[in-house]
């Protein structure tokens, strides 16, 4: 969800920049809207895009036979629990707060545009997220859905986790961690950047009639599946993200992978179509996190203050 601000005086021109200020009970809805949108169809989209991207030579179809051939339904829920929802939990609050701050001072200190800020404030934003929560929860799910796992044979992730930890120490954990941070900071900066473009380009094509008024809940969906679509631009980043944390072995994988080995070795396997495997499911995955949390959020909100209104009267 994109940090938003009043759109009173400052977004002409004409006065102050105001930031509107974050609500505990924003952050506490962004976080349960979060945990639903992976609960539900994120993390099947999640997984499918990972073992698109970690087995390059399998297509939508066949990474969902082979995910429901390893755990049948719950196959498409590997690193749900705890993972995905620890993730979940902690990355709206960090992007909301660190981009809203990011913005306010790139708008009213900088002088940036609106769409500028709006990239500086998402770039800001997934660094923040990569490299608090997200690095060592985005690993330990790719280490869920790649590992190898044996029908008679129960391993907790926990004691993976454990196990890596231990032997390879915080590093470890947090590998492929600065791919990651790559991947949110171009996600975001391009998320939010595109949408705050878009919505001022609906805002200056309407009517006189409609000046003045905000926009719409299916036009702010419509500039949000849009930014969420055009951000998936960066999907190689994605690829070599997931191949520096994959468990997959291959005897000409190097063994130390950063990001210009990976990029290289992805490359001489599969060429350039390989840097954009999976991202079909990346897309439906930014379409749905959009209609949860954008939709779902507005429209709750809405419930809400409907509701205090109706106690006051």
């Amino acid at each position: 969800m994109a940090p938003s601000f009043d759109s009173g005086p400052g977004d002409d021109g004409k006065g102050p920049i105001k930031k509107k200020p974050i609500q505990f009970s924003n952050l506490a809805l962004g976080a349960a809207l979060t945990v639903f949108e992976v609960s539900t169809l994120g993390q099947p989209f999640e997984v499918t895009k990972t073992h698109m991207a970690a087995n390059r030579g399998d297509g939508f179809l066949t990474a969902a036979r082979k995910t429901y051939a390893r755990g049948g339904l719950l196959g498409f829920y590997q690193g749900l629990i705890p993972w995905a929802w620890i993730e979940a939990s902690t990355k709206g609050a960090i992007l909301l707060f660190t981009a809203a701050e990011l913005e306010y001072y790139a708008r009213a200190t900088l002088g940036l545009s609106k769409g500028m800020a709006g990239i500086v404030a998402g770039m800001g934003g997934g660094i923040a997220q990569a490299y608090t929560t997200m690095g060592f929860c985005t690993f330990m799910k790719t280490v869920e859905v790649t590992r190898h796992k044996s029908p008679d044979q129960s391993v907790s992730t926990w004691k993976i986790a454990g196990d890596i930890f231990k032997r390879e120490g915080i590093k470890g954990i947090n590998k492929g961690v600065n791919a990651v941070a790559v991947r949110q900071m171009t996600n975001w900066g391009s998320r939010i950047g595109i949408a705050r473009i878009v919505e001022s380009f609906m805002l200056n094509a309407r009517g006189e009639d409609q000046k003045g008024k905000p926009l719409s809940p299916y036009q702010r969906i419509t500039a949000s599946v849009l930014s969420g679509a055009l951000s998936c631009w960066n999907q190689p980043i994605e690829v070599i993200r997931v191949e520096m944390q994959s468990q997959i072995k291959a005897v000409d994988r190097p063994e130390k992978l950063t990001i210009k080995t990976a990029a290289r070795y992805i490359y001489g396997k599969n060429g350039f179509r390989g840097f954009y495997r999976g991202v079909t499911p990346r897309i439906g995955l930014g379409v749905w996190q959009t209609v949860c949390i954008v939709f779902g959020g507005d429209t709750i909100r809405a419930w809400m203050a409907e509701r205090q209104k109706k106690e006051v009267a």
